[in-house]
């Protein structure tokens, strides 16, 4: 025994020279830096305090499972095997990862190939080790179904003090509590419209970038029709603006019927999923704290008066997430959620062109997985293929609506060319021809931005994007050639077009719009509140998420990716696979952003999983059980 014990601290006196080595060179500092010391015993102390954590765990957990099943299931015993399995796989991707992005700073003054390969190995075992722990120590709280739910289904009633020291104010705290839990989600509706009044007034008629006022111009008549911004939901801005116009009579006013509409749509997808988790008995604490989260957070409140397409589409994404998981556990399927869920795979389809693909590479998955309740779910699914099929091609057509061009979306293997191009890699003279057909190369080094695809993306369109699309066989043999010839630039460049989206320290300013761009359309900013305090606030709260640790994790992308990624995680060690169909959508669409996205780091683009976020990690720790799930709260 003692023998054990010794060994084991000799590992962890090992392992956390191995992570202080990791996070020394992470961090940017130097050998000599007392911190390096502080490093060494914070990961010690956290290396034993996981282990003991986890051999005084077993019996807990497992007595919390057998209490749950109320027979002893030996099966459960194979828990630990599945959570080793996962926090070790989960660990190694994300490091590979992560050193993808960070590893030249590692090794920036070494010219040795044998001392780089030493360094970034111990910095790679440093990291995996680290992770691997980190994971299994949450991991045994979302596992531990005992604990976890004593938390997220018990009552919540402080009544009882504030009854003792003051019983009039215990009357009117009694009369708040038991109308917010009979109408959770009205509350949760007027709470975020409430939160974000004071963006709509000062950003009066709403924020619009040139984006936004190319889809003002085709409502007007000034352009043609485009789907390059989703002629879906340009017609639905054309709608409420047509609406406002009649009505008022006033361009501007106008402009604010759509904003006031989109701010009731983002806010009514929270009160749905906030009503959802109120059906499946999560104590009003909890469900406050998710509303803090959408009500508080400042690029909530922007974003819900950005007139973009990005923003209905989050919303219509978390309404088919908290359909999918309503169905999930009901026992009679009703027509209000069925019809939730096809309306929001309709707008999935057509409100941006990566939804469309991402319901396409759903569909085979959702067909699975219904397949046993195929005359109530096929229908469905057909209805939204349908709608979104018409939509997009006999009805655009009709309205001679103009596609995007083909250059839109290949934009990462664009990239990868170019990347290959600018590091001058010989190319055949036939490659090289093929090539100069469609762009001039003059300028081509000069244009070129690894994290940013739109200059070559004009130098295409300015030269002759004809030929690319009529020799578009041609092109792809060329992409694969030369991928064949030069892998590293390839990755190099993959990872610099896309690494916003799954790297956790890349900072991005979010939601710094601001007012309407410069147009001659008759539509201006005008607010309605104003003066220093107001900017000055604004400002501040924009800001503070680049400034406040952990609280600035809420503004990264990457974090989010990570923490669905750890949700999935839970969900298969509980053995609740049945929940990853929640999960499908969301992941569908992060890998159609992965594989198209012509910037590197654009919050917009994912504002969908930021939107999910309490919906990732709630889902997995809920109670897996139709027992559960109360249709009258819903």
């Amino acid at each position: 025994m003692s023998n054990k014990l010794n060994l084991t601290l000799l590992l962890h006196l090992f392992q956390s020279f191995l992570t202080t080595w990791a996070l020394m060179k992470a961090s940017r500092m130097e050998p000599g830096n007392i911190l390096t010391f502080v490093f060494f015993l914070l990961s010690f102390f956290f290396y034993r305090h996981v282990s003991r954590r986890l051999d005084e765990r077993h019996p807990l957990f497992l007595q919390g499972e057998l209490i749950e099943n109320g027979a002893a299931d030996t099966s459960i015993l194979h828990d630990d095997k599945v959570t080793d399995h996962v926090a070790l796989i989960t660990s190694v991707i994300f490091t590979l990862l992560y050193m993808l992005v960070d590893y030249p700073y590692y090794i920036e003054l070494l010219t040795s190939r044998l001392y780089r390969f030493i360094i970034l190995t111990v910095v790679f075992t440093g990291f995996v080790t680290l992770f691997y722990y980190l994971l299994k120590f949450l991991f045994s709280y979302t596992c531990n179904k005992m604990n976890l739910y004593k938390f997220l289904l018990s009552d919540y009633s402080p009544t009882c003090y504030v009854h003792v020291k003051y019983p009039r104010l215990s009357a009117w705290f009694s009369k708040i509590s038991s109308f917010y839990r009979y109408h959770t989600a009205l509350c949760t509706f007027v709470i975020c419209l409430f939160c974000w009044l004071p963006y709509f007034l000062y950003q009066y008629p709403g924020i619009m970038t040139p984006d936004s006022i190319n889809q003002f111009t085709q409502i007007l008549g000034i352009s043609p029709y485009s789907n390059h911004h989703p002629w879906s939901h340009t017609m639905l801005f054309g709608f409420f603006y047509h609406m406002g116009y009649f009505l008022t009579g006033n361009m501007v006013t106008a402009v604010s019927f759509y904003t006031f509409f989109q701010m009731c749509l983002l806010s009514g997808s929270v009160a749905y999923f906030i009503n959802t988790l109120r059906a499946r008995r999560i104590r009003p604490f909890v469900l406050l704290l998710i509303t803090a989260f959408y009500a508080l957070i400042p690029y909530h409140a922007v974003f819900s008066v950005t007139i973009w397409k990005d923003i209905p589409f989050a919303a219509a994404v978390l309404f088919f997430g908290c359909s999918i998981l309503r169905l999930l556990y009901m026992e009679r399927i009703r027509l209000a959620e069925m019809t939730v869920f096809i309306l929001s795979g309709i707008m999935i389809c057509l409100f941006r062109s990566n939804g469309w693909y991402g319901f396409l590479l759903s569909l085979p998955f959702l067909l699975f997985v219904y397949r046993r309740q195929a005359k109530r779910f096929y229908p469905a699914l057909l209805a939204i293929l349908c709608c979104a099929v018409i939509i997009k091609y006999p009805v655009m057509k009709a309205f001679h609506v103009e596609q995007p061009d083909f250059i839109e979306s290949v934009c990462i293997p664009m990239q990868q060319i170019t990347a290959v191009i600018c590091n001058d890699r010989a190319l055949t003279d036939e490659q090289l021809a093929l090539v100069e057909e469609v762009v001039d190369l003059t300028y081509i080094k000069d244009l070129y931005n690894p994290t940013f695809a739109d200059n070559i993306k004009e130098l295409v369109r300015t030269g002759n994007q004809e030929y690319l699309t009529a020799h578009k066989g041609d092109f792809l043999k060329l992409w694969i050639d030369l991928g064949l010839r030069y892998p590293g630039d390839y990755l190099t460049a993959y990872v610099k077009q896309t690494y916003g989206y799954w790297y956790p320290d890349s900072f991005y300013l979010v939601a710094e719009a601001e007012g309407i761009s410069a147009t001659k359309y008759g539509v201006s900013h005008t607010p309605l509140i104003g003066g220093p305090l107001v900017i000055k606030g604004k400002e501040i709260a924009i800001k503070l998420g680049s400034m406040v640790p952990i609280y600035g994790t809420l503004w990264s992308m990457g974090v989010t990716c990570w923490i669905m990624l750890f949700s999935i995680g839970t969900v298969i060690i509980r053995r609740e696979n049945r929940k990853l169909v929640c999960y499908l959508p969301s992941i569908a669409l992060l890998f159609t952003v992965l594989i198209a996205t012509p910037v590197a780091t654009e919050f917009r683009y994912v504002y969908f999983m930021v939107l999910s976020l309490p919906f990732y990690l709630i889902t997995a720790m809920l109670p897996d059980s139709a027992g559960t799930f109360s249709a009258k709260s819903s």
